[in-house]
């Protein structure tokens, strides 16, 4: 991926990280790329990935850009739900290693049972695990790589980034910002259908703007009346748990930004309110605002 000088966004939720090579501000867009194979000399428990040399620009399409991507964040601020909407836009696999722990929770495979401990008390699953779990599913047939992929939940930790950077050129890294009274009002509000799994929040949040920044308003997002009788709880869904998961992402996350920021990757994004205010601002802080399909991503 390269980086092109571009007019800044209009939005106040957008802030770039790193000093700027020259005193205008700078917006990161994506560049059509030629793929070059490549393996990890670090780590040979990755398969081989997508590496990537800047070409000349090219009027591609969304689907035609092969983006490496990864999102950052607090437990809750809504990487999976943003992530998941790029890769349909973008038509890239979306890899969250939060469903594959889920994944492997509900398998009653070999490490399910050592997860849910780890889960419900709210720490945070080892280096080992994730990259095992991850392993597995960039072999996974179409979630190879290849056609490039967007992360979501990895890396937690700089030992991660290491290892990631050793076996992979990662374009960009989208670090999504929210107030953390409104993320664990979000958090305690995550409801699932236990018939067909759904994902869903009872939370209607509305909150004062702090320090002169606008209300932040975020509606429910309610099951279909099918569901309503069957809504559980994550059992790892409690205040004192969520309090603790982001007290050790906080601790873990800032030596990451860090890492990401010295590379000149790190795009911190604060999201203003709930999806119909945030989306719009995220395509055009990513330069894809101009789309005709980016709708279908939002549906």
């Amino acid at each position: 991926m390269q980086l092109s000088e571009g007019t800044p966004a209009a939005s106040s939720t957008l802030r770039l990280a790193g000093p700027p090579p020259a005193p205008q501000s700078r917006r990161y867009r994506y560049r059509d790329d030629e793929l070059l194979v490549a393996s990890s000399p670090k780590d040979p428990r990755f398969p081989a990935t997508v590496a990537r040399k800047a070409a000349s620009p090219a009027a591609a399409t969304p689907r035609q850009r092969n983006v490496q991507w990864v999102f950052l964040g607090c437990p809750g601020v809504g990487k999976g739900t943003y992530a998941s909407r790029l890769s349909s836009l973008l038509g890239v696999p979306h890899i969250a290693t939060g469903d594959l722990v889920r994944d492997e929770l509900n398998s009653s495979g070999p490490l399910s049972k050592q997860l849910s401990e780890l889960v419900n008390q709210g720490k945070l699953v080892s280096d080992e695990i994730i990259i095992n779990l991850l392993s597995k599913r960039l072999e996974d047939g179409g979630a190879k790589g290849e056609s490039g992929f967007i992360l979501d939940g990895f890396p937690r930790t700089v030992r991660q980034a290491e290892i990631l950077d050793g076996v992979t050129d990662i374009d960009l890294v989208i670090n999504l910002k929210l107030r953390e009274d409104i993320i664990l009002e979000k958090c305690l509000g995550r409801r699932i259908c236990s018939q067909c799994g759904g994902n869903f929040n009872i939370a209607n949040i509305n909150i004062k703007g702090e320090n002169g920044k606008p209300d932040i308003s975020m509606a429910p997002l309610l099951p279909p009346s099918h569901c309503s009788s069957k809504l559980i709880t994550r059992s790892d869904d409690t205040e004192e748990v969520v309090k603790e998961r982001l007290r050790i992402y906080h601790e873990l996350s800032e030596p990451v930004e860090e890492s990401y920021r010295k590379q000149g990757k790190l795009l911190e994004f604060e999201l203003p309110g709930g999806i119909p205010e945030s989306w719009p601002k995220l395509l055009q802080a990513l330069n894809l605002d101009d789309h005709d399909d980016k709708q279908s991503a939002a549906a």
